[in-house]
Formats: structure tokens, C-alpha cells, sequence
């Protein structure tokens, strides 16, 4: 009772990596409020196949939901599920992936339990409120911290009264980790039909294709990343000469995605990807909190900037006053030189 819940999403087998980053961070929560951690996972054929994809990160029990017409995804089956086992259990957090899914799973289940639910999230961490309305103080709710009106402010979200607290958070925010220490391993397998209404299965997935990713910009050491002074299309082609010297990949601000310059799916923040990088090299881009909340735990920044006040230059490691014209040749000639 009341403790801390991970929707696990799975791909036929496969459990997504943010799930496993949000197992990580729900350890942490769930040790920190002395409750146990509890995952959730819901498919087809997956018995005996997610149970080692999930349990290493400190799950204490694992609620396994195996059925015939539960993957693809469909959203009945699934809200179902997870609406029923929550008025079971009465979780006081549940987490979910701001994906595809989890977009579409987490409204309606907040929805159904009468709960909040704060999408997006960049940070999770437990703290005390008090209500300066009513007087009253609550201790050890969720932080709900994530980019609001714009990005001008970071915004903590709480939700004081209705349960379970609800967050998505996406890919690449939180950093997986395998848990060394003890936890109970309990895996139960509940059944389905005590769950889900029959009716729920009216919608059936007819054809369905999935693409994978044509880069690996989540998971890149080195990324160089271009904004709005990059000045064109032809400018981010210096960019990726430099990644492709570098073995990086290319990034873009949201700016230079809504010109035109580069694919959506490469852009860095809040509204795209977030990455950890061993080294971000930021080109031509003036560093809003929307794009920070997606690079800042890089392990260098390097700022290539002719606007020496730029807000990124205040969280790079290194700043290059200039132009992107200017210094990223200059940057290819000398690694080319150096790299002999």
C-alpha cells in the first residue's frame, strides 16, 4: 500500500529503455519514502521475458500482465489494467514514459482516479508543502519540476490530496542505473480477465509499422549541436562535418528546427531529445531553459558563441567567442591536423 509504481512499457518483449531510467529513479524515491517499488508490465507472450529486464533495478515486486490482446498497445486494455490494479493497491506515485504511450495511458488513467498527473517532467525529488491557503502541511509529497509558460520559469508541481501522484518524464532525462543493493524480487502474475472489461477489446490494430531511429543521438559521446546562429541550412552543413570528424552526431535547438535548417528529430530540450553526452558542443545557440533542460548534464559544454553574455555560456565548461562561421572550420581544420 502506497508505495511507488513504474508503468513499464514494452515493444513485443523488449522493456523501453525510459522505463528502466524511471525504475532507477523510482528506486530512489521509493527508498527515500521507506516504501517498497513496485513495476508494471502489460503484453502479449512476455512471461519468462521481462521479468530480467526489470527486477535488476531494485523492483520489489513485479506485477506481470501476460494476455492474448494485450499488444500492440491499445488504450482500453491498458487503462484497465492499470485503473484496477490502483484502487488494489492505492499507489501514492506512479511514474510513466512521456512517450507515445505514455501520452496517451497516463491522461486516462489520471482521468479515471479522479488524480493529477504532470507530464514532462525534468526533475523528481520528494519534499515537504505547506498550503498557505488552508494552513495545512503535507510532508513527503512528489516534486513534479519541469519547464513552464514558455520555458521562463521551472515550475514545481505538487499534488497535495489525490493519489496516485502522477509523472511522465521522457527518454534520456533520468540515467538507468542496475541496483546494488537488496530488494524482494516478487514477481506475481495477476488474471487478466479479473482486470479488464471484455469491451475493452473492441478496437483491434489492423496494420501496424514501427521505424527505428535513423541516428543514435540519445546515446552519442560527443554531440555537436547548432541554434539559430548557425544562420541556415548550409550553415549546420559545417556542423556535420565536424560530427562526422568527431564521431558525434548533430543536434539543433528548437529554433533552428522551427526554420527549417535540420529534422525535428534531432532536436535537444524540453520538446525533443535529451541527451548525456561526454562532450555538447553548443553552436550558435543562446542556451533558453527549454533546451538546458535537455544537455545540461553533459560532461563538458563547450559554447561557440558571438554573443559573450549568451544565458549558455553561464553552464558551459568552455567558451569560444565567435561565430559559428568562423570557428567551426577552424575547429575541423585543427582536429584534422591533430588527429594524424
Amino acid at each position: 500500500m502506497n508505495n511507488v509504481f513504474v508503468y513499464c512499457e514494452i515493444e513485443g518483449t523488449r522493456v523501453a529503455e525510459v522505463s528502466q531510467e524511471l525504475l532507477t529513479k523510482g528506486r530512489k524515491l521509493a527508498t527515500q519514502l521507506g516504501v517498497e517499488l513496485h513495476g508494471v508490465a502489460v503484453g502479449t507472450g512476455i512471461k519468462g521475458q521481462v521479468e530480467s529486464q526489470i527486477l535488476p533495478y531494485g523492483v520489489d515486486k513485479l506485477f506481470v500482465f501476460d494476455g492474448p490482446e494485450l499488444f500492440p498497445y491499445t488504450s482500453a486494455p491498458h487503462t484497465d489494467v492499470l485503473v484496477n490494479l490502483f484502487k488494489q493497491e492505492q499507489p501514492q506515485i506512479c511514474l510513466m514514459g512521456a512517450t507515445v504511450i505514455g501520452r496517451d495511458l497516463g491522461p486516462r488513467v489520471s482521468s479515471s482516479l479522479t488524480s493529477g498527473l504532470t507530464a514532462d517532467c525534468t526533475q523528481l525529488e520528494i519534499g515537504d508543502y505547506d498550503d498557505a491557503k488552508t494552513g495545512k502541511h503535507y510532508e513527503n509529497l512528489l516534486y513534479q519540476i519541469r519547464p513552464a509558460f514558455g520555458g521562463n520559469i521551472v515550475a514545481t508541481i505538487v499534488n497535495p490530496d489525490h493519489r496516485p501522484q502522477m509523472a511522465t518524464v521522457r527518454s534520456g532525462v533520468m540515467q538507468k542505473t542496475l541496483f546494488d543493493g537488496q530488494a524482494r524480487g516478487e514477481v506475481v502474475y495477476p488474471d487478466v480477465t479479473q482486470y479488464v472489461d471484455a469491451s475493452s477489446y473492441v478496437v483491434k490494430i489492423i496494420d501496424r509499422h514501427v521505424e527505428e531511429a535513423k541516428h543514435n543521438l540519445k546515446g552519442a559521446a560527443i554531440v555537436v549541436a547548432g541554434g539559430y546562429g548557425v544562420g541556415s541550412k548550409e550553415g549546420f552543413d559545417q556542423l556535420f562535418q565536424l560530427a562526422k570528424e568527431l564521431h558525434g552526431e548533430v543536434g539543433a535547438s528548437r529554433a533552428a528546427v522551427d526554420a527549417g535548417w535540420v529534422d525535428h528529430d534531432r532536436q535537444v530540450g524540453q520538446t525533443g531529445v535529451t541527451v548525456h553526452p561526454k562532450v555538447y558542443i553548443a553552436c550558435g545557440i543562446s542556451g533558453q531553459i527549454q533546451h538546458i533542460a535537455g544537455m545540461q548534464d553533459a560532461g563538458i559544454i563547450i559554447s561557440i558563441n558571438s554573443d559573450p553574455d549568451a544565458p549558455i555560456n553561464k553552464i558551459a565548461d568552455y567558451v569560444i567567442v565567435g561565430t559559428v562561421e568562423e570557428v567551426v572550420p577552424k575547429l575541423i581544420k585543427y582536429y584534422k591536423q591533430n588527429s594524424k
